[in-house]
């Protein structure tokens, strides 16, 4: 770059200005600032008056394709060098000598705070990195005088441009474009590359000259995003709050400075990398002073921590500065003992969610912070439509997530940290509404259960917007454990066929419980899972070794009953229901626990005693007076041990015993019986009970034969769904009907009011409904009635006759209930979930 002769101003008459260096153009041209007030200082160039240095090299306009790039004079690139290694950062003086019409300014400029400092023209003319300009000097003029001087001197000296060979070995070969970024970036596998920031775009990208081979790259940093300037239609840029203010405070400490420049990555041809600074990370400073955010999806390359960035900008975030000043922490609503406690973990309820008690006593659902559990997407989940969906068993792994936390957590105390609080949602179209919901770190021995959970590839890592901080604390750790569980093909991330869990569901299922039950009494003792409290006394439970479900009540005690929807109304609790509930979930729910299976009710409910950890569960429940001693453990080898520990309670009136009073003894009279009548039984299953006191009975000798049937009649449907709404029924005819259940059975059209409207009446089991059309079809004639009669069969009961008045009927039925008769010895078999068991009102 050339520069113009001085005037005849001459120095001593220019006033002396102060400044910082900022960045060296070239030889002969610097850029002065001044300091900082509220916002970047203004900026001067100043060119070196009466000397003349080399051009340095130009890029030429990607749009001028016909213009060539221009490369360095000789010696232009050391001269540069030479003013940036003195100057940039340092405080100088200068003399403006002349201004031009166009506004460029020349003058004289020193190192230091006045004129005795370093003349910076004479030090590039000695070192023979600039020659002088004689056209226009004056003989009156000591300062030009010396530099011709000095000129002379070099040139004896042979220095720099008046050294032999003509300096073609100083003109540098720029590399501008980069063939394959991703390549060059492997190659240099992470080391630290010797750089020169040449230029700051904004407080997160940089244009930066890699020494020794003069690549030119532009370098966005790892992990973070700053405010950025937008560009108009118009060609004008618009800054973004910060964004002038983030691009000073890279400029200030790092353009033209010398770094080391880690390259990280290159992802669709963007070059991330870190730059290393003797005085710092910019990185973490930008974070720290609030001129940068963490972004997601470069932080996972970064290489030097990104647990530090998040460090820094949780500090920005506490101290509220620069784009963190409206910034709202998820959690400034908590107390700090609702932040962080220590609970108890009660219950798992799928792979993200437990239901935890605090010291209070109270309980708490709690979700695993930035996970999602696993589900079924797509076309898997509109498969089997019909068949009955059972999240924990049929959603691929999520059997294996609720075991892996059920075996690290149940009854462990745990350390939660809240980060943050998901607001409730309303339904959407395709989406359900959720409550509000709590999200926590929970860890337990050190451990971040929800990144164990998602290195074992048995949950993923939710992704959110770059401005949604509602996420985990952890939650780099978490994307890196996820990321480990891809490239080891880890549960959901594996290649091979997903498990399958066939788990049988025999509760309530009559003729299942019946073959099984030899089975389960031979065994003595079987292993078994609690899935549910249903009650004080009625469990679910699930036999691993056997992998079914089966309803298990606990024989020997009469616990008191939950509410309960009765045909006459809401039953009311029996006092201390409740408690025993509560009582028997916090001892056995979701436990280990060992079963003794000696009986069966009619309802297909296994009866017989649960163990925990020694504690036979029964006992436990008599010993804190939350139930009875029944009758029937008389046959138990349990039974000195519950009268034992119902007497204590029955004295001291705990609980259920609070309003004890012993009853007086009554004389019992024996009445004679007349000889029963001789009858020939044959073994029914009941399938329906009328109104009227009638039932519908299946024979049990027959009943293979149906089984065998329905199997047939579903599987060709199954194949040949028939078409909806194209059957017009009438009253009389035999077809097949689609039950609430989603199981086709066969059926007989009794009335039809309007094709909405069409009683049907099932011919195997009695019962009746009333249907759409559309969920009717014709019966295939392979499952005719010719080829098996219908099956339900209508009996009545001899000899008796059934009340007129209901409220009769309905006081001698709790009559028998509570003495307990019969089909009432065990209670009320319809409690809790009356499908459940078997039972259809």
């Amino acid at each position: 770059m050339a520069s113009v002769s001085g005037s005849a101003q001459t120095p001593a008459s220019a006033p002396l200005q102060r400044g910082i260096v900022k960045m060296v153009l070239s030889g002969c041209a610097i850029i002065v600032r001044g300091q900082p007030r509220g916002g970047p200082p203004p900026e001067r160039q100043i060119n070196l008056s009466n000397i003349r240095a080399g051009a340095m090299a130009r890029r030429a306009a990607p749009s001028q394709l016909e213009v060539k790039d221009t490369p360095d004079e000789p010696w232009a690139f050391q001269a540069r060098e030479f003013l940036r290694k003195k100057l940039i950062g340092k405080e100088v003086c200068f003399t403006v000598e002349i201004k031009t019409a166009s506004g460029r300014e020349y003058g004289m400029v020193y190192l230091g705070k006045d004129t005795t400092g370093e003349n910076i023209a004479e030090s590039l003319v000695s070192e023979g990195l600039a020659n002088v300009r004689r056209e226009g000097i004056r003989g009156n003029n000591p300062d030009q005088a010396r530099l011709c001087e000095l000129e002379d001197q070099a040139k004896a000296a042979k220095k720099g441009l008046w050294s032999e060979g003509g300096g073609t070995h100083t003109i540098r070969d720029i590399k501008y474009t980069i063939e394959n970024p991703r390549n060059f970036v492997d190659s240099l596998h992470q080391k630290p590359i010797n750089a020169i920031i040449e230029h700051v775009r904004d407080g997160c990208v940089v244009r930066a000259l890699l020494l020794p081979d003069y690549y030119q790259v532009t370098v966005m940093l790892s992990g973070i995003k700053c405010p950025t300037f937008k560009r108009e239609a118009d060609g004008t840029e618009t800054p973004e709050p910060f964004a002038a203010e983030a691009k000073f405070f890279t400029e200030s400490r790092l353009l033209q400075r010398d770094v080391q420049i880690i390259l990280e990555s290159c992802p669709n041809q963007i070059i991330l990398g870190t730059i290393l600074h003797p005085n710092g990370n910019i990185t973490e400073l930008l974070l720290k002073e609030g001129f940068a955010r963490c972004i997601d999806w470069s932080m996972a390359v970064y290489t030097q921590g990104a647990e530090k960035l998040r460090a820094a900008e949780r500090s920005a975030k506490e101290r509220k500065v620069r784009i963190w000043k409206d910034y709202v922490a998820p959690t400034a609503n908590l107390d700090q003992k609702d932040r962080q406690f220590v609970a108890k973990v009660m219950q798992v309820v799928n792979a993200d969610a437990l239901v935890v008690k605090l010291n209070s006593g109270e309980y708490k659902t709690i979700h695993l912070s930035s996970i999602r559990p696993p589900r079924i997407e797509g076309e898997e989940k509109n498969k089997d439509k019909d068949k009955r969906f059972r999240p924990l068993y049929d959603i691929p792994y999520m059997f294996e997530a609720r075991e892996f936390l059920r075996k690290k957590l149940i009854g462990k105390k745990v350390n939660v940290t809240v980060d943050y609080i998901r607001a409730a949602t309303g339904p959407g179209e395709g989406t359900p509404a959720f409550p509000e919901r709590t999200c926590a770190t929970v860890t337990i021995g050190g451990i971040n259960i929800a990144e164990a959970l998602v290195s074992k590839g048995l949950a993923t890592v939710i992704r959110y917007r770059q401005d949604d901080d509602q996420r985990s604390s952890h939650y780099d750790e978490l994307l890196a454990a996820e990321a480990r569980a891809v490239k080891n093909g880890k549960g959901l991330h594996s290649k091979k066929e997903v498990p399958i869990h066939r788990v049988a569901d025999i509760s309530g299922e009559t003729q299942k419980a019946k073959q099984f039950l030899p089975f389960l009494q031979r065994a003595g003792r079987s292993e078994a899972v609690v899935e549910y409290v249903f009650s004080g006394s009625r469990l679910k439970l699930y036999m691993p070794k056997e992998t079914c479900l089966i309803t298990f009540l606990l024989a020997g005690i009469e616990c008191p009953r939950s509410s309960r929807n009765m045909p006459g109304g809401m039953q009311v609790a029996e006092p201390f229901s409740d408690e025993a509930m509560l009582f028997t979930k916090e001892l056995v729910l979701q436990r280990e626990v060992e079963v003794e299976v000696e009986s069966m009710d009619k309802a297909g409910n296994f009866i017989g005693w649960l163990h925990i950890e020694g504690v036979n569960l029964s006992v436990a429940l008599v010993e804190n007076a939350l139930s009875k001693v029944h009758f029937t453990a008389e046959r138990s080898a349990y039974y000195k041990t519950l009268i034992s520990a119902e007497e204590l309670c029955r004295q001291r009136k705990e609980k259920i015993w609070a309003n004890y009073e012993e009853k007086p003894v009554e004389e019992v009279v024996h009445l004679s019986e007349e000889k029963e009548r001789v009858a020939n039984y044959k073994p029914v299953y009941i399938t329906e009970i009328t109104d009227n006191l009638h039932f519908y009975a299946q024979d049990v000798e027959t009943g293979g034969q149906l089984e065998n049937l329905m199997e047939t009649m579903r599987a060709e449907i199954a194949a040949q769904p028939p078409v909806e709404g194209s059957y017009s029924p009438r009253r009389g005819d035999f077809c097949i009907a689609k039950f609430a259940d989603g199981e086709w059975y066969r059926a007989r059209v009794e009335k039809v009011e309007s094709p909405a409207k069409v009683h049907v009446f099932y011919i195997d089991y009695g019962n009746r409904e009333v249907v759409s059309s559309t969920r009717l079809a014709p019966m295939p004639p392979a499952f005719s009635t010719r080829t098996l009669p219908a099956q339900a069969t209508e009996y009545a009961f001899a000899f008796i006759q059934v009340p007129q008045d209901v409220t009769e009927y309905l006081n001698t039925q709790e009559s028998a209930k509570s003495a307990r008769l019969n089909i009432w010895r065990y209670g009320d078999f319809r409690a809790d979930d009356a499908d459940e068991f078997g039972y259809s009102r």
